[in-house]
């Protein structure tokens, strides 16, 4: 056994004859346990904010999205489709048109997106799940879906006959304009259900049949806004991407679901770095209480220390004593700090302990990228400051009387 080691583990498990350096030693043990396991809490509970905030989203958006990036529509061959449907990591594919449109009803108005939809979109995003109120609608009917927002906002009721539910949508090109009718094309729509994801979303859409908003926009059977793909597995998500992208061409973008909600992501992001760099400037002041401390150390050892050196040990060693014995400090306290986290996660996901509503808990999500995360900064910051406190150890400090 390397005799550093060997001494470092003694030290580090025997008491010291001066109950200063003990307290010490205990306040710096327990500093590091509680930092650890404040670390692994604050990003475990972080995660879960992450997550809780995605799901909104992830609710409406699909694995990929092909949006247009020259002009405002594409049109799909039948062998761009038949492609499309055979790739082997495709589980569904959903031809979309969306545009804004004007609607009104009773009344009121409000501009908001008409998005048309085929049959095969529910099995690509999860929307149809956040039906709260009514059902989805009927495929070649002018039946819609819209947000709760924009239904409180026009104070619409489900498929109410006494009230009409409009959509007037610009038409295309620059003709004379001598009644309404000439510059919109306007339909009757009726509500059969309420969604709610979130606020913006809420407020801002309406699903249709794919086909009624065709005729609205102007449209060909084979002419899309965008596309949007379910995958069968996020493994190979991003062979996906470039295969999709190969078979539409230039005039598409193909985007993740990151991509999609790029400010959104980028902001999680930001704030989860926030977190991290606070709890770790929590623990860089710890790790003064570890220098602290295991100066004091190599002061009440000098005469051990001397008596090595005379041995035959050589300065370099003895160091590496006090750089060992503060190492395993932060390794056995990251352990430590990391378990106590742990189960906090557990009785928190278990029991519900801190609550955000009376009826919602306060998201956490235990993740190996989280443990993975505070190990390493705790060891990197405990061998650190190790290593300042064991450069103590001098020729000339041995050699001091």
């Amino acid at each position: 056994m390397n005799v550093s080691f060997y001494i470092a583990r003694r030290y580090l498990r025997s008491a010291s004859k001066s109950t200063a350096i003990n307290v010490i030693n205990r306040i710096a043990a327990v500093g590091i346990v509680a930092g650890g396991a404040a670390l692994f809490v604050a990003l475990s509970v972080f995660s879960g904010l992450i997550n809780f905030s995605l799901s909104f989203s992830n609710a409406a958006d699909p694995d990929l999205k092909a949006v247009v990036v020259q002009g405002k529509s594409i049109r799909i061959t039948p062998e761009q489709k038949r492609s499309l449907t055979q790739l082997p990591n495709v589980y569904k594919w959903s031809g979309v048109v969306e545009e804004r449109a004007l609607f009104t009803y009773n009344g009121k108005e409000q501009v908001a997106v008409l998005k048309g939809v085929d049959g095969n979109f529910t099995a690509v995003t999860g929307l149809q799940k956040s039906i709260y109120a009514g059902e989805w609608f009927l495929q070649n009917s002018g039946q819609v879906v819209v947000g709760s927002g924009l239904a409180q906002n026009l104070s619409i009721g489900l498929l109410d006959y006494n009230n009409v539910f409009e959509v007037l949508m610009p038409r295309a090109g620059g003709a004379e304009v001598n009644a309404v009718s000439d510059a919109f094309h306007q339909t009757v729509l009726y509500p059969s259900g309420f969604f709610s994801v979130s606020e913006e979303l809420d407020a801002n859409y309406v699903f249709c049949d794919i086909r009624l908003a065709q005729q609205l926009l102007e449209y060909q059977p084979d002419e899309y806004s965008a596309l949007e793909f379910a995958v069968s597995s996020s493994d190979e998500i991003d062979q996906t991407q470039q295969a999709i992208g190969q078979i539409l061409g230039t005039k598409v973008e193909v985007k993740n679901r990151a991509q999609l909600n790029d400010a959104l992501y980028k902001m999680l992001n930001t704030e989860n770095l926030v977190v991290y760099l606070f709890f770790t400037l929590v623990l860089i002041i710890v790790m003064f209480n570890l220098i602290g401390a295991l100066i004091m150390m190599i002061i009440e050892k000098k005469s051990n220390l001397q008596t090595l050196l005379n041995m035959g040990m050589s300065v370099k060693q003895l160091r590496r004593i006090f750089l060992l014995q503060g190492s395993l400090l932060c390794v056995v306290g990251g352990i430590m700090g990391i378990g106590i986290g742990a189960v906090l996660v557990y009785l928190q996901q278990q029991f519900s302990l801190v609550m955000i509503t009376p009826t919602l808990a306060y998201p956490i999500v235990f993740e190996i990228k989280n443990v993975v995360i505070v190990f390493v900064t705790i060891t990197t910051l405990g061998f650190l400051a190790s290593m300042l406190a064991s450069n103590r150890v001098s020729a000339r400090f041995l050699s001091e009387k």
